[in-house]
């Protein structure tokens, strides 16, 4: 057994009396816990004894972001293997993902056309030059990401809002004539433009609404492996002000446009001076995308905040993260947890770049990275694929991914890694319109957010990648609370506090 974690039963240590009420009322806090030990979202009671105690402040009164959501993506990949499973399993990771007793999540995303986690390349507008789109048609997600999608609404008490994201527009509107790579013809741009308003009028026709728009989906490209378009910020710009954005404005459609929708580093800060420096296309932009394949470890957070500075009332959104260029592991949560982890860029990445992209451990990829986001005023942030199979796909360009849950459609088996716990402390604790709350703490390797809940609650998010097991003491206002931490773990703690 390690050092300082024989457990104690101490229910009563998270139990205070409000020294507000003549009554002495008890009030109580739920502790929820994910571990290296093998803790699973789990509500705990008995805490390890730690000789390190490190005092987290909660100050409610000072406020930042308002919370529009967490989530995953529904990609061809995932809805393909739901249809490949039992139905009861289908219906497991779908009340898991979106139920009550489960993961909860508020935001999603989902691809226009084709990507690379889809069977093969396709477009719902494949007649060459149908300018006024007469055959444009979204047939072929009838039999897998609409049906995903409306058993998840289904299933979800609160619902939640989808961001669409086009990989490229059909070959015949580009100038290479391809799926990957290329820019848009000019000639063009009404036409795909409208593109989008037919998808929206689709899509509502199958009584599902697309809350929001990234005008392209990573538009520096990916060195032309799979489906993509580039744009300069300035050709999205002409494209948002002249195009998409009066077409949008001039239809019943209320959907948000997001621009950038690429990683969060140096070029960030170049897309959103060229954003919202155009006094025409500022107006059109709801905020930006980001995405983290950036660093394996470094959320920029200089970056999140000079996006956030340059305006401060327009969303900032993560709109894609996974563990890439790996298989995944099956049932071996031990690897989930340790630094083992490579992503593209270290094999890849330019020379000058290579420290970026060292080894890493999974869970703490994914905690460090979403805690950093919201503390650095992203609103809203998003996984990559739900489900994916044992190699990692299904992928037609076989860039082979890891999904917090991975299935076998040969054994019909289900393996819920500890990244969807992981995700599942804030999706199901943080809810859409919470607002991030200030916080003080006294150790510098922990990791703290916190947020006000529409419904009065309190969530506090802990993340310690340490060894060692930590005492905390937790004070908001007049109260404190004595709990510990496990090492390397998450903890989220609910608080009751009235609205």
């Amino acid at each position: 057994m390690k050092k300082h974690v024989s457990y104690l039963a101490v229910v009563l240590l998270i139990k205070l009396s409000m020294s507000s009420c003549s009554n002495s009322k008890m009030m109580e806090i739920d502790v929820f816990e994910t571990s290296e030990s093998g803790n699973k979202l789990q509500r705990i009671t008995e805490f390890p004894i730690a000789e390190n105690k490190v005092e987290v402040t909660i100050l409610p009164q000072e406020k930042f972001q308002t919370i529009t959501g967490f989530g995953g993506s529904f990609t061809e990949a995932s809805a393909h293997l739901l249809n490949k499973i039992s139905k009861e399993n289908r219906e497991k990771i779908l009340e898991a993902y979106f139920g009550e007793s489960g993961s909860r999540y508020s935001l999603t995303r989902t691809h226009i056309n084709s990507c690379d986690f889809s069977l093969g390349n396709y477009s719902y507008a494949p007649v060459e030059d149908d300018i006024e789109l007469n055959n444009f048609s979204i047939d072929e997600d009838a039999d897998d990401i609409i049906p995903m999608i409306k058993q998840a609404m289904s299933i979800s008490k609160d619902g939640f809002k989808i961001i669409s994201s086009p990989w490229t527009a059909p070959p015949w509107m580009k100038d290479n004539n391809d799926w990957r790579g290329g820019k848009l013809l000019p000639k063009y741009y009404d036409t795909w433009a409208l593109f989008y308003l037919k998808y929206l009028d689709a899509y509502k026709e199958q009584g599902i609404e697309i809350w929001g728009f990234t005008v392209e989906n990573e538009p520096l490209g990916n060195d032309s492996n799979w489906e993509s378009m580039h744009y300069t910020p300035q050709e999205m710009n002409e494209f948002v002000k002249n195009h998409l954005g009066p077409k949008l404005r001039a239809s019943n459609h209320n959907t948000k446009i997001l621009g950038f929708d690429q990683n969060r580093d140096e070029q960030l800060k170049k897309w959103v001076d060229v954003m919202f420096d155009d006094t025409l296309a500022k107006n059109y932009f709801d905020g930006t995308a980001v995405h983290w394949y950036a660093s394996t470890y470094h959320h920029f957070p200089e970056a999140l905040q000079y996006a956030h500075i340059k305006a401060p009332q327009k969303h900032l959104i993560q709109t894609e993260a996974c563990i890439d260029a790996q298989v995944p592991r099956w049932e071996n949560d031990v690897w989930y947890w340790s630094k083992e982890a490579k992503d593209w860029g270290w094999d890849w990445a330019p020379l000058n770049q290579k420290y970026l992209h060292p080894k890493y451990v999974p869970v703490f990829r994914y905690a460090g990275d979403i805690i950093g986001c919201l503390n650095s005023w992203v609103d809203g942030w998003i996984d990559w694929n739900m489900v994916l199979d044992t190699q990692g796909g299904p992928n037609w360009a076989k860039n082979w991914c890891i999904a917090p849950v991975i299935v076998d459609t040969d054994k019909d088996e289900v393996y819920f890694t500890p990244l969807y716990y992981t995700l599942a402390h804030f999706s199901k604790f943080i809810r859409p319109g919470a607002v991030r709350i200030g916080f003080q703490h006294t150790d510098k390797s922990l990791m703290v957010t916190a947020a006000h809940n529409p419904d009065g609650t309190i969530a506090v998010v802990i993340f310690n990648p340490d060894e060692e097991a930590k005492e905390i003491g937790l004070s908001i206002k007049d109260r404190t609370f004595s709990f510990a931490i496990r090492g390397k773990a998450i903890q989220t703690i609910v608080i009751p506090t009235g609205k």
